[in-house]
């Protein structure tokens, strides 16, 4: 029984453990440095190209880049792709400065969804450390699990209550590992985007948005993706909305 004990909880280690990956590469391309060089020298719409062909390609790249991306996108007033940069970058680097600067233009341009609230800093500090706080919970979990080998005979140990307090550690990190998800979310593209209050073309309509808005996705049916809309739920055609990293 202890011998099965010890080995489940080293599988579950070694499975978290491969399951960790860096978020993005920071060896960027000589694509990248000649678009930093055309942005450098005020050519943005060349570099934007290339920046673009860089994202869509799945090169590396850097924060920094997407920042440079949604201040062009802005300065051609193609908000929607603004803020679907401001956004990626907010996933990689999320800050209450981002978020501020989605709320000042959503205002200016009078964009729905970006309302800056106490409890999204919150959850703006919990993604930025979501990585080291994983980092933290393996570590903790590895040096257990060791010392559990090295003192496999001490009765501490063999208690009822370690072996299922540490079944339901193992439990959280599986679950905080691969389950723990931030509700995703959504930019309009197209000029005009109806809302329906069933996911059905005749169904009630509620209204069209522009491109820009954001909207938050609480679930999916067929080809529309049911959102929350002035606290209400609405559903929109998948093809309307661009996804953001979760």
């Amino acid at each position: 029984m202890q011998n099965y004990f010890r080995n489940f909880c080293l599988f579950f280690l070694v499975l978290f453990l491969s399951a960790s990956q860096p978020v993005y590469s920071q060896n960027l391309t000589s694509t990248h440095q000649t678009a930093d060089s055309l942005y450098k020298n005020k050519q943005y719409l060349k570099s934007l190209a290339l920046y673009r062909q860089i994202l869509n390609s799945g090169q590396a790249y850097s924060p920094q880049m997407l920042l440079k991306m949604a201040y062009m996108e802005e300065a051609l007033q193609h908000y929607h792709q603004s803020m679907y940069y401001l956004n990626l970058y907010y996933n990689l680097h999320p800050s209450r400065s981002v978020l501020k600067k989605m709320e000042s233009v959503a205002q200016a341009q009078g964009l729905a969804g970006y309302v800056y609230r106490d409890a999204d800093f919150f959850r703006t500090q919990f993604k930025k450390y979501y990585l080291k706080i994983m980092e933290l919970l393996l570590i903790a979990g590895v040096a257990t699990v060791t010392v559990m080998l090295l003192k496999r005979r001490h009765s501490f140990f063999r208690k009822r209550a370690f072996r299922v307090g540490f079944l339901l550690y193992l439990g959280f990190l599986l679950y905080y590992i691969n389950f723990l998800t931030f509700r995703q979310k959504g930019i309009i593209q197209p000029r005009q985007a109806a809302l329906m209050a069933q996911p059905s073309a005749g169904g009630q309509w509620l209204t069209n948005l522009g491109p820009g808005n954001r909207l938050r996705i609480t679930g999916e049916t067929d080809i529309w993706y049911q959102v929350q809309w002035e606290d209400n739920d609405a559903y929109i055609r998948k093809k309307n909305l661009l996804l953001l990293p979760e």
